[in-house]
């Protein structure tokens, strides 16, 4: 798959052609805020009251973006185009990149904001990092400039609904470079239907994201694999087009799922901004949920990751910061040679490459230490096994990440009473079965066949 080939599939649906008919501008954008299922879903009037994503910018590496969209004027810094080295927010053409900006940060527009999309991260700021279409071969090429651009920028937030080929060192030493600054790095799982998710999407330290459907169901273009790690809308979106003709198109993809989950993060970032990117990620894989019928499978899925995002919950419940990295796997600090300064062959392989004639003073007396510290362990643990008996272990058990009580295979968040145990997707009143005491129902509960992928 080749940057060429976008992760958004485009359905052909076009939301402004009702334009042609002569249509009331007013209407057509009433009727366009009412398309977007997702803020329903999310119960995003809730959220908004917790978080807006001000203060935090997402940068969307992707076609530039028409930054004087009524709906996202205001939003979009200028950003660096990488196909002419101008602005990128001056888009007139290309629809992409707008539409993410736009489910990432639109405003709406008219009074009271009401008409035209609206953003899950309403006040957040793009950063448009435009790039250029290139051939099959070469479509990696200035993948890792663009990541670092957008890191060196601030973005706190890289979104990637592209579909690289493959990787270059350059490309992972740009991931390792977004890491080590603590930027998160979201990337859509693909397009394809196949069993493996995109050599970016896998790549560590990136969150790969799945698309499902208002039901809760998998897509059935959305690709699946070992890394999946989230699920998000991404089926029947509305989004905002860069064309004067056509301000709002219809699609379906994991870039818009993507989208989805850049803008959650954005929402994290701006509430709880001394938490690490890996402790964002941390908060929604545990407040992610599962459709009813797919309760009790092994998690992470190799569809729905940890399940799908629950930005309310990610938003409002009680969850320890838990470790650095959360559940995301790092790049190895090896494979970023000349990243945050440290030249190639430096710091880390330069002392692996030293010759000695033993061990030093020092090093006796920090393996001596660690020595004692684990039999501290070991005498700790045997003490709390004999109190108390037959307790597992802490951080719930084996296929933890660090933070405390997590326990991803087990009953919990995945399992939830409420919207989840549903006899079907309709039983509570509304088509999004929102319940005024649950905000953040999303996913709604399954039609009475189970669904298929």
């Amino acid at each position: 798959m080749s940057f060429t080939r976008t992760l958004r599939a485009v359905s052909g649906a076009v939301v402004a052609g009702a334009l042609l008919f002569g249509a009331a501008p007013n209407a057509l954008a009433d009727q366009t805020r009412d398309d977007q299922w997702p803020l329903k879903a999310f119960d995003a009037a809730s959220i908004w009251k917790e978080s807006t994503g001000k203060g935090v910018t997402v940068a969307v590496i992707d076609d530039p973006v028409y930054g004087d969209h009524p709906d996202l004027k205001g939003n979009v810094l200028p950003g660096k185009s990488f196909i002419d080295g101008g602005r990128a927010d001056r888009e007139s053409g290309k629809n992409h990149g707008t539409g993410m900006a736009s489910l990432i940060a639109g405003h709406g527009h008219g009074a009271g904001k009401a008409d035209g999309v609206m953003g899950l991260a309403p006040d957040a700021k793009i950063l448009p990092v435009g790039r250029p279409e290139v051939g099959a071969g070469v479509d990696n090429s200035g993948l890792g400039e663009w990541i670092r651009y957008a890191v060196d920028q601030h973005a706190s937030v890289i979104n990637l609904s592209i579909a690289p080929a493959f990787l270059t060192d350059s490309d992972r030493e740009a991931l390792a470079y977004a890491a080590k600054k603590d930027v998160l790095v979201v990337a859509g799982s693909g397009n394809d239907g196949e069993d493996k998710v995109t050599p970016l999407a896998a790549s560590p330290g990136v969150v790969a994201v799945g698309a499902a459907d208002k039901t809760g169901k998998i897509w059935a273009k959305s690709n699946s694999g070992s890394q999946m790690m989230l699920t998000a809308p991404g089926v029947e979106i509305t989004s905002a087009s860069a064309s004067g003709s056509d301000p709002y198109h219809l699609a379906d993809g994991t870039s818009d799922s993507t989208a989805y989950v850049s803008a959650a993060a954005a929402l994290l970032r701006s509430k709880f901004p001394d938490l690490t990117a890996g402790q964002i990620v941390n908060r929604l894989v545990k407040t992610a949920a599962l459709p009813k019928s797919e309760e009790g499978i092994h998690l992470p899925d190799a569809h729905y990751g940890f399940g799908i995002i629950r930005p309310y919950s990610a938003l409002t419940k009680d969850i320890p910061a838990g470790s650095k990295n959360g559940p995301l796997k790092m790049p190895k600090a090896d494979s970023s040679a000349g990243v945050g300064g440290t030249s190639a062959g430096s710091g880390g392989q330069q002392a692996s490459g030293e010759k000695g004639e033993g061990l030093g003073t020092g090093a006796i007396v920090g393996i001596a230490a660690g020595v004692l510290v684990v039999v501290a362990v070991i005498v700790i643990v045997v003490v709390r096994q004999k109190k108390n008996g037959r307790n597992g272990p802490p951080n719930g058990g084996p296929g933890g990440f660090g933070g405390p009580g997590f326990a991803p295979q087990q009953p919990g968040p995945y399992q939830q009473p409420g919207p989840y145990q549903q006899s079907g997707p309709y039983a509570q009143p509304g088509p999004y079965q929102q319940q005024p005491s649950a905000p953040g129902s999303y996913p709604p509960a399954p039609p009475t066949q189970p669904p298929g992928r």
